[in-house]
Formats: C-alpha cells, structure tokens, sequence
C-alpha cells in the first residue's frame, strides 16, 4: 500500500477550481476605461456620458455580469431597498385595488433598478412616523414612499429632518418639502357630475372617505363649486371614514328621507358595492305603493364610484367609475424616488395621469 500523501491514485478526486465571478474590473479593462466609471454607468449616477452608460451595459451582459448586493450595499453605503409604511385600515390594504395595482407598479419600477421594496403598513400617521425614525436609525432604506396626504401632514418635514429622501404619491406638498406626482382628482369630480347633470340628475350625495386627506378635500371643494355654479337643487357631503357599513347606513337613511338623492358618488368601489348591495336588498324587500313607478333596477339611484377595479363589472348593474392605471402611476412614482435618491434635480409638483369616466349600468339605468 503507498502510503505516500502526494500520491494520488487515477480515480480520486482532484480539486474543482472556483469559477471567476466578473467584476466591474473586468468591465473596466474591456473598455479600457476606470472602474469608477463603470461603477457610475452601472449605477445611472451622474457623471459619466448616456454613450459610456450604454457601453458599460452592453460590456456587463457580454461578460455575464451580475451585482453582488452585500458587496454594492457596503461600497455604496445604499440599502437598494424603498420604504413604503402607509397608515390605512387592513380593510382598506386588503380590498381598494387601486392599492395593489399602485404597488405592483412600484415593485416592477424599482426591481429594474436593483431596488426592493420594503412595505410595513400602519395603523396610525404616529406608528407611521415612529417607523421612519426608526429606518432613518438603522439605516434600513434609501427613501420612501408617501401618500395619503393630509392637513398639515407631519410626514414631509419629518422625513427632510431625517435626511431621508422621500416622493409624494398624491398632493402637491403646500410646503413643497417633498417632489410630488398627483393625479386630476378635483377634475374627475367635475366629469362625474357633468355626466350625472346630463342624465338629469340634480339632488346629488357624496360619501367620502376620510375628511383629513388631501385627495378628498379636493374632490368636496369641486363637489360644492359645481353645485353652486350649476344651481344644484340640493347636494349632500359625508364622511365614512372608507367604512362600508358606515356608508351602507348613510345611504339608505338619505334614500328614507325627505327630498332623497337621485344619485350617489362614492370614494371608492368598495363603499359602493356595499351600498348598492344594501339598496337593492331594501327595494326588493319594500312594497311600492305606487304601481305605475320605476321597477328594479330602474328605481335604483345613480350610483359613481371614484375607483375602478374588477368589482365594478362583475356585479349587477355594473358601476359607472373613473378609471386610472394605478400601475402606471406606481411605476412613475417609483421613477422620480429613485432619481430623487441618485441626487438628480426633479420638478417640484406635478400632475399626471387623466382620469376617464367609464360609464356602466348604473348610470345608465337611472336616467331621470
């Protein structure tokens, strides 16, 4: 038997080598330029050329290269990760689709760029900012995302304190603290009462959802300019605070009233759903005691949702509702953050993304 140690017999194993990981190095000798530019071509920092950005890209592909994130994270001192902490109800989290089709948006937007997303929702603006202080401690995220904004929302000048960078889903911010990219909400309102006017509707309810938010004190100071301007007979405003049962009961009191509305806008399409589902339950189960009226659905009122989402086609009838693309406005959002975290300059305020009335049976059937 040999027992000497450098002897290998023919069938042992013989040490693997490690493949070479590329790194910006290699990409750097390629081009023959400095891995300092090919880290800010990789990046999409400032400071090297839209052509040397391109190159760089091409060299990475070629090469198979691909980001170490321990390793950018610390050379970089980024977290590559977007904080998203919005202060809502689980309800509202679970079931408004404008919601998940906002994050999804975002996700797609930010995972282009190397980014995750890190979402931790609230029950409250305090838990809210205690979370912030918290990441800005820790060093957990490289911005955040805002929205929902309110009257004198404490958010933005927490966040600027904090040295977090931060963007505006909604808004503008009135102190301008933060960049902000909001959608025609005041506008939309003006579109759905125009079309309930011209399907002769002039007693009017809007059920709102939170009266602190920015987006809905918009929407109630066009509400009221247009009632005013077009001598509305008789309009109603309330708050529900996105309670579906809240607005269910608010609903059919004005309805057992006196002068009852004709038709309802509400803040979004689960508020309505509920509502009409309570409507229908209370006609077909109310005698009419006159028997030449409107039989259902003809005797529903006009209903509007400011949210559109599958639920709004796939009841009966379906709701008439202003239509954006919630990913759309995610992915913009998402764009600006990340530009606004790269140091770049960004336009304070700006509004993007006109909403469309999508007309459905439920305005179509109560025509008065």
């Amino acid at each position: 038997m040999n027992t000497n140690p450098h002897h290998l017999e023919s069938g042992a194993a013989h040490p693997v080598a490690k493949p070479h990981r590329v790194g910006l190095k290699d990409i750097a000798d390629e081009l023959g330029i400095s891995q300092t530019a090919v880290s800010f071509a990789i990046n999409d920092r400032p400071g090297v050329s839209e052509e040397t950005k391109r190159r760089v890209k091409e060299a990475a592909s070629k090469l198979g290269w691909s980001p170490v994130y321990a390793a950018q994270a610390l050379g970089s001192s980024k977290t590559m990760t977007v904080g998203f902490a919005p202060a809502r109800s689980s309800n509202g989290l679970r079931d408004e689709g404008f919601m998940l089709h906002f994050m999804t948006g975002l996700h797609e937007s930010l995972s282009l760029k190397g980014y995750g997303l890190l979402y931790q929702p609230c029950s409250s603006v305090r838990e809210e900012l205690s979370v912030y202080k918290d990441w800005a401690r820790r060093k957990r995220v490289d911005g955040v995302i805002l929205v929902d904004l309110r009257a004198d929302d404490p958010r933005p000048a927490l966040l600027a304190r904090l040295g977090v960078p931060a963007v505006l889903a909604g808004g503008p911010d009135p102190e301008n603290i933060v960049p902000s990219l909001s959608i025609d909400d005041s506008g939309a309102m003006e579109t759905i009462l125009r079309h309930l006017v011209s399907c002769g509707h002039r007693r009017i309810a809007y059920l709102s959802g939170d009266r602190t938010l920015d987006y809905s004190r918009d929407r109630e100071r066009m509400f009221r300019e247009f009632a005013k301007r077009c001598d509305l007979e008789s309009i109603r405003v309330e708050y529900t605070n996105f309670s579906v049962d809240i607005a269910s009961v608010m609903t059919l009191a004005m309805l057992c009233g006196s002068n009852p509305p004709t038709a309802f806008i509400y803040e979004n399409e689960t508020l309505a759903a509920a509502s009409l589902h309570a409507i229908t339950e209370w006609l077909l189960n109310t005698p009419s005691r006159n028997p030449d009226a409107p039989r259902y659905p003809h005797n529903l009122p006009a209903i509007v949702s400011f949210e559109d989402s599958f639920l709004c086609v796939s009841i009966y009838p379906s709701l008439t509702s202003v239509h954006r693309d919630p990913s759309v406005y995610g992915t913009k959002v998402a764009k600006l953050l990340i530009k606004v975290i790269n140091g770049e300059t960004v336009s304070g305020n700006r509004r993007i993304l006109t909403p469309k009335l999508v007309i459905r049976d439920s305005t179509r059937l109560s025509c008065v």
